[in-house]
């Protein structure tokens, strides 16, 4: 009896299927890349044809059904080639049915693989937990995501064995993920004091400097966004506790701690205002001292790149706190000037003017030195 040359879908036997994912670039499915097993769904379209949108949705999820599968592999590498090629997919469009009747699939293929996989795989499983919870939105179901797969990233996050750039993903989607997904106020406390755990790490270290920075940066920046949304009761328990802490950190030597450092200090400084008018910061003059410091920086031995990002941040930052009332009065800096746009552009020197002026005040600046050094003038008429 012949044999039938009907193929399976499945890999045989776990072994290694080459993956190429969805491309960052293509958005339509006609040029977007796919396993090499599915390559002969679908051709790309005549010129000048018009396209089934029908159609190329079926074959786009026909692709993702694919990669779905291919997420419970044996080989790592054709597990991450599915993670990448399912989160590119995920980021190209809003598949909110088709997600929703696979989500227990996916939640299962993503705790999988964070558990399974170590390093890459971990970091692109974290980053597709999140794309899971931004597709469904919020509400049970995203609800349900985030409850399953947080122990797991809370787990990975504690890991001192797992890889760096793992733990930064992993506390980087876990606080979107909360973010976007939780209801219930035990579950957000829970998520931010894991993150407490870790950026406070930072206080203790002197300049603040490890090789643990950039995971404490993360954990910052998810626990300042969850503050957003907590009670103002809670609101304020937080400010007395880290406000008079985090200037330390605007010493580390990470420029990004630095930065994080200051947009979390400013947003510690609009939420005490709303929840108290007469909010007072008693250590003010010094704070402002060094943020108009680190606003120009020219400090040497630091990166060029990181001064220019730093004063660029802190600039925007004193900026603000000049035209803004609300920072003003954080500030005590009194009214802002009323100026309007015809003021301003008055007030503005054209490009042509500031290069006379710099020419005129080079010109004299030279002319004054070669007097100086001229061995011939008269030393008396300079004192």
């Amino acid at each position: 009896m012949p044999k039938s040359n009907k193929r399976s879908s499945r890999p045989a036997g776990g072994r290694q299927k080459t993956i190429q994912p969805f491309s960052d670039d293509d958005s339509s499915v006609e040029t977007m890349s796919h396993c090499s097993s599915y390559s002969d769904a679908a051709s790309v379209a005549e010129d000048g044809a018009e396209v089934d949108e029908e159609a190329a949705q079926e074959d786009f999820e026909f692709k993702l059904k694919g990669l779905i599968e291919f997420t419970m592999d044996k080989s790592a590498k054709t597990r991450q080639a599915a993670l990448e090629g399912l989160k590119n997919g995920l980021s190209s469009k809003i598949l909110y049915d088709f997600i929703l009747d696979r989500r227990i699939t996916l939640t299962d293929s993503i705790e999988r693989c964070l558990k399974k996989g170590k390093g890459e795989e971990q970091r692109v499983a974290a980053a597709l937990a999140c794309l899971l919870c931004c597709q469904l939105g919020s509400g049970v179901e995203s609800e349900e995501v985030f409850r399953t797969l947080a122990p797991v990233l809370k787990t990975i996050i504690s890991d001192r064995s797992a890889s760096m750039p793992a733990r930064q993903a992993c506390a980087s989607y876990l606080g979107l993920c909360c973010f976007i997904a939780t209801d219930d106020i035990e579950d957000l406390y829970m998520t931010m004091e894991c993150m407490e755990n870790l950026f406070t790490k930072q206080y203790r270290s002197e300049g603040g400097s490890d090789n643990a920075t950039a995971l404490h940066i993360q954990a910052l920046l998810s626990w300042a966004l969850l503050l957003t949304i907590c009670h103002s009761s809670e609101v304020k328990k937080k400010i007395d506790i880290h406000l008079h802490k985090l200037p330390r950190l605007l010493s580390c030597d990470d420029v990004n701690m630095r930065i994080a450092a200051g947009e979390t200090l400013a947003l510690l400084f609009e939420l005490a205002r709303e929840a108290d008018a007469d909010f007072y910061y008693e250590d003010l003059e010094p704070l402002t001292e060094t943020l108009k410091a680190l606003a120009t920086d020219c400090n040497k031995h630091r990166a060029k790149v990181d001064r220019r990002k730093q004063r660029s941040v802190f600039r925007d930052v004193l900026r603000a706190v000049e035209t803004n009332g609300f920072l003003r009065s954080i500030f005590e800096l009194g009214p802002p000037l009323l100026l309007d746009a015809a003021t301003l552009k008055a007030m503005k020197v054209s490009r042509d003017e500031r290069h006379m002026n710099n020419s005129a005040a080079f010109k004299a600046r030279t002319k004054a030195r070669s007097k100086l050094r001229d061995k011939r003038a008269d030393v008396g008429e300079f004192f």
